[in-house]
């Protein structure tokens, strides 16, 4: 076994990377963070830790609301994580769940001999529901040879919440990590991120798996062209010299699983899937719901993808009727087989422009991994420039195709525009963050402060007198690509 020697993993064998366990160093960058952890742990349940886990958000550069129709992206993880202080009690069978910010998120105890996680009620789920997906998702890979073993857990965030930095699966990952530790599972990174996607359907959310997948395998100063088709591959992409990265949060939150619009989403591309598949006459066109698999079935490239959609998808709003009759179903077989518990409400289903921005976006995520690819090779001012051009065609369809932005992120797209800055809103959006690409970090500093000026000092007294006395550090900032999770002791 050989550690990689960036403290993201050690290597067992081909395509196995393990979340080494690293002894935590005076100067390490996260060091006095977990210390203020550690010191909270004790005063909470009067003893050590045994170990820490840091799992970071991620910001995606580009591929919005593709991989659930399974194709890649291209994030990478940022410094803002989510840390925890764990110790184990054998003797008990407790979960005990403390979060640093009392005031905000209560604290929690269960019997981890009777673990459930009820979907959640209208306003979204609690924060402490989020961890019990991590270990429901471990007790169900472990099945019988799960044992109920008492976790204390202390929790510190800095991950903007609902801000399309991917704090929420954040949390999930950093539970899954945790509870496989103490379960003394083999800490696979791309086993344990698949886990992790998957078990976020618990409270709701029908994951497409990049989130957990930059969560675990970042690497510091590399984004990641990941890959989810046929299986989970990340590959690192040295991103331009010199280029530097600003994350502004508009700070209109959404929470992916108190609202059902990015559920809305998922089933339109599965029924833009099926209606296509049944017009390519696949005789299995039901069992069909990703694109990539009916682009694989059909031997597609992605020119001819969209061109079928054109052909194929001609009206701009599909009625529940339109789907009945073109498909010889019932309503009742539509809502039972076809959409899922919190998007039965829906009467009209976009199919066009949900299956144009998803084929469209691909393209654009192939292009900038291979424009990329080029720049690490020679310099080329053009190719560069379409790199920007990528970034805003990218939000463009995302704002009239995908209809996912919101009045306050383009207002951030204006004044970026200004500033000719190539901007693009990022994560599930309704609101949360644009991701901004600069030419020099002069140009991120110049960048920042206009937006400070003309977007920040503008908000609401409520939210200046929460951000303004911090300069608001906290919702704009340059970011550099971190790694993914990692697990200390001391």
């Amino acid at each position: 076994m050989t550690a990689n020697g960036n403290g993201a993993g050690d290597t067992l064998g081909p395509g196995i990377e393990l979340v080494a366990q690293q002894k935590l160093q005076p100067e390490a960058k996260i060091y006095s963070r977990l210390q203020k952890l550690g010191a909270f742990y004790r005063e909470q349940f009067g003893a050590e830790p045994d170990f820490f886990v840091r799992v970071p958000g991620r910001v995606n550069i580009i591929g919005e609301h593709v991989d659930y129709c399974g194709y890649s992206v291209l994030p990478m993880a940022v410094t803002q994580s989510i840390v925890l202080a764990v110790g184990s009690n054998p003797t008990k069978h407790q979960l005990q769940l403390r979060n640093v910010d009392q005031a905000h998120f209560q604290n929690f105890d269960c019997d981890l001999k009777n673990l459930s996680v009820e979907l959640p009620l209208p306003g979204g789920p609690a924060w402490y529901k989020y961890f019990m997906c991590g270990v429901r998702g471990i007790e169900e890979k472990l099945g019988k040879k799960f044992s109920p073993i008492g976790m204390r857990i202390a929790v510190d965030g800095n991950v903007p919440l609902a801000a399309g930095l991917s704090s929420s699966s954040a949390m999930v990952s950093s539970s899954v990590l945790a509870t496989a530790h103490v379960q003394g599972m083999q800490l696979d990174r791309k086993e344990l991120a698949s886990i992790s996607a998957q078990c976020e359907q618990y409270i709701g959310t029908h994951s497409g798996g990049m989130d957990q997948a930059i969560a675990y395998l970042g690497r510091e100063g590399c984004a990641h062209h990941i890959e989810f088709h046929p299986k989970l591959n990340g590959t690192p992409v040295t991103l331009p010299s010199g280029k530097c990265f600003v994350v502004a949060n508009s700070l209109a939150q959404k929470n992916k699983a108190a609202s059902s619009d990015y559920n809305e989403r998922v089933v339109e591309c599965r029924l833009a899937t099926r209606w296509l598949a049944r017009h390519k006459n696949l005789s299995n066109w039901q069992d069909i719901i990703r694109f990539i698999d009916l682009e694989e079935a059909c031997g597609m490239d992605n020119e001819t993808f969209e061109n079928l959609i054109k052909e194929k998808l001609t009206k701009w709003v599909y009625t529940r009727a339109d789907i009945c009759q073109e498909w010889g179903i019932t309503e009742q077989e539509l809502e039972t087989k076809f959409l899922t518990a919190n998007t039965q409400h829906m009467q009209e289903f976009k199919l066009r422009q949900r299956a144009l921005h998803v084929i469209q976006e691909s393209g654009r995520v192939a292009k900038f991994r291979k424009i990329c690819e080029q720049l690490a090779q020679r310099a080329s001012v053009e190719d560069v420039k379409q790199l920007g051009r990528l970034m805003r065609q990218s939000h463009e369809s995302l704002r009239e195709l995908y209809e996912c932005s919101h009045p306050d992120v383009e207002r951030l797209i204006a004044i970026s525009e200004k500033q000719n800055v190539s901007a693009r809103v990022t994560g599930a959006g309704w609101g949360g963050c644009i991701v901004a690409m600069c030419d020099s970090q002069e140009d991120a500093a110049a960048y920042i402060k206009a937006l400070k000026r003309d977007y920040y000092a503008q908000l609401p007294p409520h939210l200046l007198e929460r951000h303004q006395p911090n300069d608001f550090n906290e919702v704009v900032f340059a970011t550099l690509p971190g790694n993914g999770a990692e697990l200390f002791v001391q």
